[in-house]
């Protein structure tokens, strides 16, 4: 028996169940099929676990200085069991927040594998859905006038360098230890790698960074991965960039060695476990693409810019495309596409306009072009940047590290980019976003009126340093 949809989406991640929701909320009927849990990488293997150990590891860090706020302890210990419990804990409760927006919103749920079929007797155009249930129960056919592809993402290595769950690990894998290493060699640093050299760091382990590119977070200004840099070797970590990994070199016994070709010398590194955090690679196999006209890229589907692909009733969104992986981006993006299905003219996505954080200690945020891109693009650039060491909050949390940086375009004013990187920063940066979707001068940023003592105050200072008339500094 064939179910008849308007929307068939594939893939319950944050894209996906936002998609969903958003073509709910148009009349459309949705249904969502998702082979594992509602909430995707996100919710189960990504931002939301990530960051609960990351605040464990920041309570624990703050625990141990605690003398410095005057409180005093007699010795503070980690329960990790505990730290793992409390992730679970909270990945568990959204979750059943995430099944309950799908039954408020009545959009129906295949839990199995969903594979789009060519022309059929079902439909004379590629998109209906064969599922495979979970519960080895009869597959489900359905059949919808769109399909929405979000099958999102996970993460990659490099050639010849395996992941085996026990010695060398994902993310994925990571996230379940059950125990922490002593030490961890980190392969990778960028956004992923810096998080998780940040938290074991905080945890206590010794941790080595090799990164391939001159710089870690090398996507980042300049200036903030200069601090980065500094602030993480600040911590004990030991940075070593502008490395390329020899994957054939691994030897495993009872920990890892490996070595990497370091300025024409190769180095070897050994440690209990290593993380190998490389980027990810797009969930394309498996889901019938290949009976579809979709055209793959690089390993990406390939979209217009209200994400249509060539077979123009299957849209597809999130990692799967590439670009700029983030949940936020995906769920902007599904809402776009299902404007677009019910013909809304929905706004186009720009890039610049994204908010970009990395939930580290310090963290990092930023928004729009940095200042090596924005010369690139031609622009001529002045700048405005403040410490937090001149302002009253940070010295209150403890945490005075860090600055905020603005971009400006020297001869209209308008405002290119937003670098932070200290206290909260990514709870402060949508500030900035705002700044730039209002195309705000540094002169009206400046002119919005921070509460003090706030940590915002940095950005109102920033902005009175573009032209020279910051207060504190």
């Amino acid at each position: 028996m064939a179910t008849e949809y308007d929307l068939v989406v594939l893939g319950g991640g944050t894209g996906g169940y936002v998609a969903a929701i958003r073509a709910s909320q148009l009349g459309l009927k949705v249904a969502v099929v998702e082979k594992n849990k509602l909430g995707g990488t996100c919710l189960h293997a990504g931002c939301i676990p990530s960051k609960a150990l990351l605040r464990s590891a920041e309570v624990y860090s703050t625990a141990k200085k605690s003398e410095e706020f005057g409180v005093e302890t007699s010795g503070v210990t980690l329960n990790f069991s505990k730290v793992q419990q409390r992730k679970d804990n909270i990945v568990d409760q959204l979750h059943k927040g995430v099944e309950h927006l799908m039954k408020q919103g009545k959009i129906d749920v295949y839990n199995g594998l969903g594979r789009i079929l060519g022309p059929s007797i079902f439909s004379p155009m590629p998109g209906t859905i064969s599922v495979e249930m979970n519960d080895g129960s009869e597959n489900e056919m359905l059949i919808p006038k769109n399909v929405l592809i979000a099958t999102g993402s996970r993460p990659r290595s490099l050639p010849g360098l395996t992941i085996d769950g026990e010695f060398v690990m994902s993310s994925d894998e990571a996230l379940k230890m059950e125990s922490l290493p002593k030490s961890i060699i980190i392969v990778g640093g960028g956004v992923i790698g810096i998080e998780w050299a940040s938290m074991l760091a905080d945890f206590g382990v010794d941790v080595t960074v090799i990164e391939y590119s001159p710089r870690v977070l090398p996507l980042e200004d300049d200036e903030i991965s200069k601090e980065m840099t500094r602030l993480l070797k600040k911590k004990g970590i030991k940075l070593v960039t502008d490395a390329k990994v020899l994957a054939e070199s691994l030897v495993i016994d009872n920990g890892v060695t490996i070595s990497a070709l370091h300025k024409d010398n190769e180095k070897s590194f050994t440690a209990e476990k290593m993380l190998v955090s490389v980027g990810r690679q797009a969930n394309v196999e498996g889901i019938g693409i290949e009976n579809t006209d979709i055209v793959i890229e690089n390993g990406f589907i390939q979209t217009n810019d209200f994400y249509q692909t060539k077979e123009s009733h299957i849209y597809a969104i999130g990692d799967v495309i590439g670009g700029l992986q983030l949940a936020h981006v995906a769920s902007r993006e599904g809402t776009i596409a299902v404007e677009h299905i019910v013909g809304k003219n929905p706004h186009k996505l720009d890039p610049t306009m994204v908010s970009k954080c990395v939930y580290s200690n310090p963290e990092v945020a930023s928004v729009g072009l940095t200042e090596r891109e924005a010369k690139e693009q031609g622009f001529a650039v002045k700048t405005g940047k403040f410490s937090f060491r001149a302002i009253g909050k940070a010295l209150v949390y403890g945490e005075h590290d860090g600055f905020v940086k603005l971009v400006v375009d020297e001869n209209t004013n308008d405002l290119l980019g937003v670098h932070m990187i200290g206290p909260h920063v990514t709870d402060m940066i949508s500030e900035a976003g705002l700044a730039r979707v209002l195309d705000a001068t540094p002169w009206e940023i400046s002119h919005t009126i921070h509460p003090h003592p706030s940590l915002s105050e940095a950005i109102g200072e920033a902005a009175l340093a573009v032209e020279g008339l910051a207060i504190h500094s």
